[in-house]
């Protein structure tokens, strides 16, 4: 059994029995390898022999929050570090990943973008040697910007552009930081998109796709040394930067509530709101999730019974704690059932935020919130991708590995009086931005013209004597 499928079977069996009995947990990760070379690449290495699968990640450490001049780059490095290097051609990287049956794929968010590839162990040699080339040897050219401008364009089109949900993600977050690189999104504004020069990427790429930016995360059956090895040739020659630029723009406080209006033709509004909150790793994020999921994660929870279920004046409800490595955010948002009015659904959702905030949560609502908590957290962590992701990620944000027993030891020591504190403490109505987005009004019937009258009849012409 391997050592992920060790760890889900032991949790499983710890949900089944009670708080007190519950053992302290074999965590795999605890034995990860971490070894920093001297251009400053980290590498996190945990060998786990009995699966048959490998994942290789690199995770860099810039996102959207550390563009300057033009919004959406981050993500668009994303895409064009698939399009050729000094000795690869466009798509070839990809190629032979996918002709050795492995996956290869990347995403970019606020704080990091990430490419990884999970393959077969004996492909893993040449992972590392295809990572290493595209991250050392890139070429930008304004062909390859040309070609992925124009794909970034069209996703950028249908996910949020086109879409209710994603016009008023991108509205609540302009709206919620008014100084704070969060506020734009992470595919970019579409001016930004639209006119990013070459040179301008490849200050990017040199600013911050150095090997003192990155974090190697490798998880699965491999052998140790000879990986490290690898690992050392492949990306120890590449020069570090001497500075990694970061965006110093500090968030003011809000000190009023926040509204904007999306007009989108749609037969479903939307309601969304947002509260600053804290970052992640803060002391108040247990207690933060289990407000989420008692507020919105399943049939029970507050919102879905008020809204859904009671009312019948809402299709979705759903709030969330973002975390975030500067700041965080609470975010919630609700799908209006058409023909009800948006301003009552909000009035709703708000009234139970403000008696989750006045009134301590039930027992039962406490334990049923921590129990989702803990199989959300077993869920992620079923594959040897989902333990290389969690060292990345742990490694980027904290800066250590987080014991598993730690994790959980804080969701179950969360309170009915932890949440009402947090509750009563983030979501204030003065910290809060309102975002509606409801079908345009239909235009005004323009007023009729009045009818023009006639001109005077001129004077008849007296006749008179000369003088």
């Amino acid at each position: 059994m391997s050592a992920s499928a060790r760890l889900l079977s032991t949790i499983l069996v710890l949900f089944l029995s009670a708080p007190a009995a519950r053992a302290e947990l074999e965590d795999p990760a605890l034995g990860t390898h971490v070894e920093t070379l001297d251009n400053g690449l980290t590498i996190l290495a945990l060998r786990e022999p009995t699966t048959p699968v490998v994942s290789f990640q690199v995770w860099v450490k810039a996102g959207s929050r550390d563009e300057s001049r033009y919004t959406g780059i981050a993500h668009l490095f994303e895409h064009m570090m698939f399009k050729g290097s000094t000795n690869l051609g466009p798509e070839e990287h990809a190629h032979y990943v996918e002709e050795r049956g492995g996956r290869i794929n990347a995403f970019t968010s606020k704080d990091v973008t990430v490419y990884f590839e999970d393959v077969t162990p004996d492909a893993l040699p040449l992972i590392i040697d295809l990572e290493a080339e595209r991250f050392g040897n890139l070429v930008v050219t304004e062909e390859m910007l040309a070609s992925e401008r124009e794909v970034v364009l069209e996703e950028r089109r249908m996910r949020t552009e086109d879409r209710p949900q994603g016009r008023a993600f991108e509205a609540l977050l302009a709206t919620t930081f008014l100084a704070h690189p969060y506020r734009w999104p992470v595919i970019g504004w579409r001016s930004d998109i639209e006119q990013v020069t070459v040179e301008a990427c490849q200050e990017f790429f040199d600013a911050y796709y150095a090997p003192n930016n990155l974090v190697v995360a490798v998880a699965g059956n491999f052998e140790l040394e000879p990986t490290l090895e690898r690992i050392r040739a492949s990306f120890g020659a590449m020069a570090p930067a001497s500075s990694i630029p970061r965006n110093p723009t500090l968030e003011p406080e809000q000190k009023g509530e926040r509204r904007s209006v999306v007009h989108f033709d749609a037969r479903a509004p939307i309601l969304a709101a947002a509260w600053p909150a804290p970052p992640t790793g803060h002391p108040d994020g247990p207690a933060l999730d289990v407000a989420s999921q008692i507020l919105s994660g399943g049939r029970s929870s507050r919102l879905y019974r008020r809204l859904i279920y009671d009312e019948q004046v809402a299709l979705s409800a759903s709030s969330a704690w973002w975390e975030l490595k500067d700041l965080g955010i609470l975010y919630a948002f609700s799908t209006v059932r058409p023909g009800v009015s948006v301003d009552r659904v909000e009035a709703l959702f708000f009234e139970e935020i403000a008696r989750m905030g006045s009134e301590p949560a039930t027992p039962a609502e406490i334990e049923k919130a921590q129990r989702r908590l803990e199989a959300s957290l077993v869920r992620g962590l079923s594959t040897v991708h989902a333990l290389a992701s969690r060292l990345g990620r742990d490694w980027v944000n904290l800066g250590r590995i987080r014991p598993l027993d730690e994790i959980l030891a804080e969701i179950q020591a969360v309170t009915a009086a932890d949440v009402q504190r947090v509750m009563a403490e983030y979501m204030k109505p003065e910290k809060r931005t309102v975002v509606h987005v409801i079908s345009p009004p239909p235009p005004s019937m323009p007023e009729p013209e009045a009818t023009p009258e006639p001109p005077p009849e001129p004077a008849a012409a007296t006749e008179g004597s000369e003088s």
